[in-house]
């Protein structure tokens, strides 16, 4: 069986508000770790959010 193409990682908020996101990922077209800006409800603000592994 083949492995799959897309992983799930946790973008985590770098406002420290403990807010995150879980988007996909593939690590073969995007070696590099993501990080964009989203919408944080809880600093009712757009931050940059960082990717995690996801436990």
């Amino acid at each position: 069986m083949a492995k799959k193409d897309v992983i799930l990682v946790k973008m985590l908020s770098t406002a420290g508000t403990g807010y995150f996101y879980v988007k996909k990922r593939n690590p073969k077209r995007y070696p590099e770790k993501l990080a964009m800006k989203k919408y944080d409800p809880v600093a009712r603000k757009h931050v940059e959010f960082k990717e995690q592994k996801l436990k």
